[in-house]
């Protein structure tokens, strides 16, 4: 078995046990009462897809980047929350409920948005709306739908077995990381010199930033859970549209494989900041 075999098998298992942990721990009622909320909805849809693109525009147009990184950052712009996103919440004491509704509609929303808005975005490339939509609704969706159920239908056996799915995720993350720095570190060290990374950083933070700040009324730890949302990015979601890419510039992949550490790094320091502002006579739970 060749360690890309095994690297690919390890992403399966991060992106599977952690959505099924986030499906332990979801309060459905509450989950489905913020996705009745029409202020919610709008503002997850603007930040995720209309700020989130634009954004990565603003950044290709101000820097000197690539086309092949260009590209990739434009594909990146269009898949917000990692599967790594439930850990982030939890270090900032966001709202847990909220952020069940937000993986909901963010999950659903790459699933139609990222296969329509990248042949318009970045030219030349075509995706095949089906090779996206098949691992992102079998390694996204459905763990948080099956883990969402256990907590509904058998909330004892969720209890019991949401420590042990924690910990696999909050593992598999770290060999996630170990492999991508393994595989990839010589491609990842070839753009150093570029504007890729500095690209990528001043994306993660500004998405983070201005829907933490510029929050039209959310609470808190639902402001902090919005904030890392739109931070992290959906690699299993970025992975499959870059291979259901028939034309992909070379240089784009090392640009899809940098979002793993930057937005990660970007994401656990902002989770401490915002653990630092959570009030005093707030529950996760």
């Amino acid at each position: 078995m060749s360690i890309q075999i095994v690297f690919n098998l390890v992403v399966v298992i991060f992106t599977v046990s952690n959505l099924a942990a986030m499906g332990l721990e979801l309060n459905l009622r509450e989950a489905l009462k913020t996705l009745r909320s029409f202020h919610a909805i709008g503002l997850i849809l603007l930040w995720g897809w209309v700020a989130g693109p634009a954004l990565a525009w603003l950044i290709i147009e101000i820097m000197p980047l690539r086309e092949a990184h260009a590209a990739g950052l434009l594909l990146i712009s269009l898949a917000p929350t990692a599967p790594f996103f439930p850990l982030v919440v939890r270090k900032a004491g966001g709202d847990m409920s909220f952020a069940g509704a937000f993986m909901l509609l963010t999950t659903l929303g790459t699933v139609i948005f990222l296969p329509l808005l990248a042949p318009v975005l970045i030219k030349g490339l075509t995706v095949d709306s089906w090779s996206l939509a098949k691992p992102l609704l079998m390694m996204v969706l459905l763990p948080l739908l099956i883990g969402g159920a256990i907590r509904v239908f058998a909330p004892n056996a969720a209890e019991k077995i949401f420590p042990v799915v924690k910990k696999i995720g909050g593992i598999s993350l770290v060999i996630v990381l170990v492999f991508t720095l393994v595989l990839y570190g010589q491609d990842m060290l070839g753009t150093v010199g570029s504007f890729a990374p500095g690209a990528q950083v001043l994306f993660f933070v500004a998405i983070t930033a201005i829907p933490y700040y510029i929050h039209f009324g959310l609470a808190q730890p639902q402001r902090s859970a919005m904030a890392l949302g739109m931070c992290t990015r959906n690699i299993a979601a970025v992975f499959a549209a870059y291979f259901g890419i028939t034309n992909p510039p070379a240089g784009m992949f090392v640009m899809v494989v940098l979002v793993v550490p930057l937005a990660a790094i970007v994401a656990f320091a902002a989770a401490r900041l915002f653990a630092r502002q959570v009030p005093t006579n707030y529950s996760t739970n």
